[in-house]
């Protein structure tokens, strides 16, 4: 239960931030941070026992039948990252209190932070690796909302959009990847894909799971040549920009890399892809960093520098590699974490970021240069700091890895590497505080005490493990396990300081002294790239991408979409027609031998006047009113052919919906020409138009021929035995199918239905029958006296027969559906008969509210069920004598649902019907000798 917790705090708790927001800035912050130190308390009692070996896991199932379980594993890889995820993560709320203005609304940025933070704590703690996924694409979406956090700045909507296209793009990859992982294994389970390494890189699938699990690491880690979305990320607060570089987001990538690390690496494919895209990586980014003016920039592509480094050793795949990856991957997060707090920091107290306006900040800001100089001290990798150990040891492992005969050329490349990070560490402290004071926009000072003291913390961190390297062993021991599969490297005892005089000190060596040789030639290197590509940025690619691709579909949609309804529908009934026709030409389809059934002369007589009225609507279609009566012949001939075939049920239906069907034509018309404009004569379109529905008509007929000539296995001797006790509890097997054994469907359709009235309301509230073209006003004499006179006696009798119908639906034919029509029937019969106003004043009825009402107690008879330990929309649950169950209920919110949404539909096509000014309607009050 402690993972579940874990993971869950951040999630629920992130409610308290933004009710507390509205009493004080100090009290928002006590709002976030509650659910992250219970979190960080929680996940520190379980520390003890990971570092010892001890592996937690807790697992509920959730989507069985598709391997989805709610599990979580504790194990030395997520401790670890969970404690970088919540022990920086509240370092960044302490800090983000002093750094956000009066004006930021603080309960949305600590929301959307808490929402990223149990979304990262998911994908490092999740047993299940669907659950992983799933975790994985809640980041995408948290991060969009922190990156974009000031929605009036361009440039962070810009940076968010970005962010989410190319992560979201490889989250998707990612799930695909994972899904063949789990099909090669039969397990979605970490710990059977994790123990089953040999059967997934023999199997023929191994590599295209590979190529899309790597797709999901790389665009997550920012490798290139994915990493431009992340230096356009940097308009997003520091405090974001600190959280999403150090210990989160971007790290997902590399933490991926060491959780498949066992089941995946060790194999050519591995090693090159990898360690090629690492290598790229780490010396691409790295030299364009020193590139930067801005800080937040430079340290971004540090960032993707150092995650390259990481990356090259995960894929070097030998045991001690993955060991110093995990040791990495802890020494970038303290010193990132802490060089962009400082950055943040110098922004905040001398409104600018530009480093060729700083200088000289040493002396007003002497507490804040001392920690970023420090910080930068262990980017750089300077003997005495944490990320000189891993460097070195990064070294030391270049020189024996497998599959490569040049084994000089990851030496040199790794340190290039180290060369050009020394040279941007180095100008980040002498551009910032050294030199001649720049004239920043704001007199610089040092920030309050709790705005640095996160940032105190994280140096101390840096220097403490970079003196004593033992301190670190139990949680980079326990990690590195779990990342190598149990058996800790042959040859390491433990971390240390100093490993002797060998290789990797002399690339050590040539890295501080050449990037500082470096740096000293970095204007000459600003002008020759200001010369030969002063536009080299990723960004300029994916906008240009992204617009060719806005082009095209354009292009596409305009070819396409040119506003003919006659187009569409071709387009349309094409597709149909080829989707059919496509089984016919890949297999061999052929009529069955079932007889046919014989045919009396009553049926082929009413057929032959189905078919006839058929061509009747094709015939008459100009003449809509004419054609609206034909076509009420098709549907009652429909009607008469469910009779035949004994179905009550959708006999009763289907007359039910052709007469609401016919009554909304017959408003429809009021605001349509009498007559279809002429299309003209012969013309290719028809030609066209007439072989596609002869081929469409005839294909149909076709598919139902063989489809009805051949012996199949029905389920309908499974609806009837569940329809009667003691599943279903009734003897009409159509409405318990409607009602219990599919009433899941049902409670959707009625939602469906009830949305569309409303929409119709929406979009037809505000319409004005005197804009509408082609309108013919009604004569003035709105009620026909015989109509009148049949409608009004008929409203009692036929709501008592829907009251019957829907009564006895549950062992006869009827049910709530019929009886709404019904009862829509007998009610819109007096809108049309005695006039909008007339129907309204003596029915006060809001059929919206009652559609919503309907909906509602059809949801709430199907979560009744839970309450008794059911599933949902389990409706046989008896009330009081046998026969008296929840289906009423449920049955009574479909009757309600359609009674409403369909009169809302209705009403609002009539209210076009009325006069236009009050002096038209106050004459036809007048003329009416049916007004009381």
């Amino acid at each position: 239960m402690t993972p579940l917790l874990i993971v869950l705090l951040p999630f629920v708790g992130l409610i308290l931030p933004i009710i507390l927001a509205r009493h004080s800035h100090t009290a928002a912050t006590v709002g976030a941070l509650i659910p992250t130190t219970l979190s960080f308390g929680l996940l520190l009692s379980l520390a003890g026992d990971v570092f010892a070996g001890e592996v937690f896991v807790a697992s509920w199932p959730w989507i069985e039948t598709l391997g989805m379980n709610l599990s979580f594993r504790v194990d030395g890889l997520g401790m670890l990252f969970a404690i970088l995820i919540l022990g920086i993560g509240t370092l960044v709320v302490l800090y983000a209190h002093f750094y956000l203005s009066d004006s930021d609304p603080r309960g949305r940025f600590f929301g959307a932070l808490l929402a990223f933070m149990g979304a990262m704590l998911g994908v490092v703690l999740a047993e299940n690796v669907l659950l992983l996924a799933f975790f994985w694409e809640i980041t995408s979406l948290s991060s969009f909302l922190l990156i974009a956090y000031w929605t009036h700045v361009p440039l962070a909507r810009q940076g968010a959009r970005m962010a989410l296209a190319i992560t979201g793009m490889g989250g998707l990859l990612l799930f695909a990847g994972l899904l063949l992982v789990g099909h090669i294994v039969g397990s979605y389970e970490l710990s059977a894909i994790l123990a089953n390494g040999a059967l997934i890189q023999g199997h023929d699938l191994y590599v295209p799971a590979l190529l899309l699990v790597l797709m999901g690491a790389f665009t997550k880690s920012a490798q290139f040549p994915f990493h431009f979305w992340l230096p356009n990320a940097m308009t997003a607060p520091t405090p974001v920009s600190a959280y999403l570089h150090s210990a989160t987001m971007v790290k997902a990538g590399v933490f991926l890399l060491a959780r498949m690390h066992p089941a995946l690496s060790g194999t050519p494919e591995w090693f090159f892809i990898v360690t090629g895209a690492g290598l790229i990586t780490l010396t691409f980014a790295a030299y364009v960093a020193l590139f930067k003016h801005d800080l937040k920039g430079l340290l971004a592509y540090s960032t993707i520098s150092h995650l390259g480094l990481i990356t090259v050793l995960f894929g070097f795949g030998t045991p001690m590699a993955a060991l110093v990856g995990v040791f990495h991957i802890l020494n970038h997060a303290a010193f990132k974490a802490s060089l962009f707090m400082s950055v943040g920091i110098v922004d905040h107290e001398t409104g600018t970021r530009d480093m060729r306006i700083l200088g000289g900040l040493r002396h007003a800001m002497p507490i804040t240069a001392t920690l970023a100089t420090l910080g930068a001290a262990a980017m750089a990798g300077i003997p005495g700091f944490n990320g000189f150990i891993s460097k070195e040891m990064l070294f030391y492992e270049s020189w024996k890895l497998p599959f490569i005969e040049q084994d000089w050329v990851v030496p040199v490349i790794v340190t290039v590497g180290g060369l050009l990070s020394m040279a941007y560490s180095v100008r980040l402290v002498i551009d910032t505080f050294f030199g001649e004071e720049g004239d920043t926009p704001a007199k610089p000072h040092d920030p309050p005490f709790g705005m640095w003291l996160p940032v105190a913390l994280l140096v101390t961190v840096c220097l403490v493990v970079g003196v004593y390297p033992s301190i670190a062993e139990p949680i980079v021991n326990a990690a590195a396990l779990a990342t190598i599969g149990g058996v800790m490297p042959e040859g390491y005892e433990h971390l240390s300081l100093w490993h002797g005089f060998n290789a990797a000190v002399v690339m050590s060596l040539i890295a501080i002294f050449g990037g500082v040789a470096f740096f000293t030639l970095r204007h000459k290197l600003f002008a020759l790239a200001e010369r030969y590509w002063p536009n080299l940025q990723g960004k300029l690619v994916f906008e240009g991408l992204v617009e060719r691709v806005v082009d095209a579909t354009r292009a596409t949609t305009a070819s396409l979409e040119n506003g003919s309804l006659q187009r569409y529908s071709m387009l349309l009934i094409a597709f149909v027609v080829a989707a059919g026709a496509l089984p016919f030409f890949l297999f061999d389809f052929a009529p069955g031998n079932l007889p046919a059934t014989d045919l009396e002369p009553v049926t082929i007589v009413v057929f032959g006047i189905f078919v006839a009225a058929c061509f009747g609507v094709v015939a008459y279609h100009k003449r809509r009113l004419t054609a609206i009566v034909i076509l009420s012949v098709v549907g009652l001939v429909v009607s008469l052919s469910f009779v035949k075939f004994s179905a009550p049920d959708l006999a009763l239906t289907q007359l039910s919906v052709e007469v609401v069907t016919i009554l909304l034509l017959l408003l429809a018309l009021y605001v349509l020409p009498k007559e279809t404009p002429s299309e003209g004569g012969f013309s290719l379109r028809k030609v066209r138009d007439g072989i596609l529905a002869t081929v469409a008509g005839l294909g149909t007929g076709w598919m139902s021929y063989m489809v009805m000539t051949r012996p199949q296995d029905s389920i309908s001797m499974t609806h009837l035995e569940k329809a009667y006790y003691p599943v279903g509890g009734g003897t009409n097997v159509v409405n318990v199918t409607l009602v219990d054994i599919r009433g899941f469907d049902t409670m959707g359709e009625v939602a469906v239905l009830a949305m569309a009235g409303l929409g119709i309301f929406a979009l037809l509230s505000r319409l004005n029958p005197e804009h509408i073209h082609g309108v013919t006003r009604r004569v003035l004499d709105r009620y026909p006296v015989m109509l009148t006179s049949a409608t009004r006696p008929l409203l009692s009798l036929i709501l008592v027969m829907a009251v019957y119908i829907f009564l006895r639906g549950h062992y006869l034919p009827g049910g709530g559906f019929i009886a709404g029509l019904v009862a829509t029937v007998a009610l819109i019969i007096q809108y049309m008969a005695s006039g909008q106003q007339w129907s309204s004043e003596r029915m006060p009825v809001n059929f919206r509210i009652m559609a919503i009402i309907g909906v509602t107690i059809a949801v709430l008879s199907g979560a009744t069920s839970l309450a008794l330990g059911k599933p949902m929309m389990t409706m046989l649950v008896p009330l009081g004598e046998p026969g008296t169950v929840m289906t009423l209920y449920f049955d009574l919110g479909v009757f309600l649902g359609v009674v409403g949404a369909m009169m809302t539909i209705l009403t609002s096509l009539g209210v076009l019907s009325r006069p236009a000014n009050a002096e038209t309607l106050a004459h036809s009050k007048e003329t009416n000798p049916w007004k009381p």
